[in-house]
């Protein structure tokens, strides 16, 4: 099969988890590996996508191999595959707009971001580089909060004919009007907001739906997390949490059958830690009521590295992508954005998106 062509806007430590992973796996056999949910999407294997353009602003970024650059702070994720080879492709200088937010310059260098002084790059600076690479689909690792720099680059995938990957809380595929623009150029789009392989808002949603089917009525529940990479940094500004939150309660709320009052469900980051670096830890507490109005409560801790959670999802996400290009569908990939993402247009159970999915994947047609 060829090489399914990425681009990346925003190489964090999402971005370095899921490059890794793609040489990790060129040296596993489908019987031993560990960690993916599929071995094979339309004939690609997870190592058969390549990486031929990067954007980001930092400066101990821009311009270095994206081998390089995927090790170097802020990043600060698990180093599973210590000996990558030089890609050829250096990271180019995108755009700062919204992605910075002002208070990270009150933090250590080491664990905030430094834009680079080059010049930022336009649309057309963008497109030409996505154009020329030959990139088949863009993803999108922005920084929570990033509204108008996501916006940007989807509107860049749209000008330069690209598949677009929403992993971030910014609402395009989920927005209407984004999603008719898509459309109408017949590109492909998963999104928005990635689910981690098992974490926080998964493991929530699968304790909540396991609650509707047992007959147990949920009264209130509350989800906190704590972790020490960026995004938690970021996140300290509170401005930046409104489509986050919105997304991880919406994840929760649409499993539950019957929603759960505003005052008794709040799900969302809740502090910054940094030595905890790229570690997720997650606080859940679940309270209802058995048969005789019997009181219950569950009590969870999980504790997940944030990024390498995330990887796997989007290598299925992008082959999923790619087999809709070899198909010749576009617009919203409804089945594996249900699966794949917390704030997808149409909300479903993750056993029904797990089975569409898979249909998907087998050619039948997107729901």
């Amino acid at each position: 099969m060829d090489k399914i062509k990425i681009a990346i806007a925003g190489i964090g430590n999402c971005a370095s988890s899921l490059i890794q992973g793609i040489e990790y796996y060129k040296n596993k056999e489908e019987d031993d590996a560990i960690g993916l949910m599929h071995w094979n999407i339309g004939g690609y294997r997870p190592f058969d996508i390549q990486v031929v353009a990067a954007f980001d602003i930092d400066v101990r970024k821009v311009g270095k191999d994206i081998s390089e650059a995927i090790l170097s702070p802020p990043n600060c994720t698990t180093v599973f595959c210590p000996d990558m080879p030089e890609s050829g492709v250096l990271v180019k200088m995108g755009c700062i707009l919204d992605g910075v937010s002002e208070h990270m310059a009150s933090y250590d260098a080491k664990r905030s971001f430094l834009p680079s002084d080059e010049g930022e790059a336009d649309k057309e600076t963008v497109v030409n580089v996505l154009k020329e690479s030959g990139a088949e689909i863009l993803l999108n690792f922005l920084p929570v909060g990033s509204e108008e720099a996501a916006k940007f680059y989807a509107e860049c995938a749209i000008d330069a004919g690209v598949a677009f990957i929403n992993n971030m809380p910014v609402f395009i595929v989920s927005n209407p009007e984004w999603a008719a623009k898509f459309e109408e150029k017949g590109i492909p789009i998963i999104g928005d907001d990635v689910k981690a392989q098992l974490g926080a808002t998964i493991t929530h949603r699968t304790l909540v739906d396991l609650f509707r089917k047992r007959g147990v009525k949920l009264e209130r529940t509350y989800q906190l997390n704590t972790g020490g990479n960026t995004d938690f940094l970021n996140m300290l500004n509170r401005n930046r949490l409104e489509s986050k939150k919105e997304s991880k309660t919406e994840a929760v709320q649409s499993v539950a059958g019957t929603r759960i009052d505003a005052d008794n469900i709040h799900v969302g980051p809740s502090d910054y830690v940094p030595w905890q670096n790229d570690n997720k830890v997650c606080f859940l507490r679940m309270e209802g009521k058995l048969f005789g109005d019997v009181p219950m409560n569950i009590e969870l801790r999980l504790s997940v590295e944030d990024s390498p959670n995330s990887a796997g999802v989007v290598i299925d996400a992008i082959r999923c992508c790619k087999v809709a290009l070899d198909r010749g569908i576009g617009g919203i990939l409804h089945s594996p954005s249900a699966y794949f993402m917390k704030h997808p247009p149409k909300q479903v159970t993750d056993d029904e998106a797990y089975a569409m999915t898979n249909d998907f994947i087998g050619g039948f047609r997107d729901n």
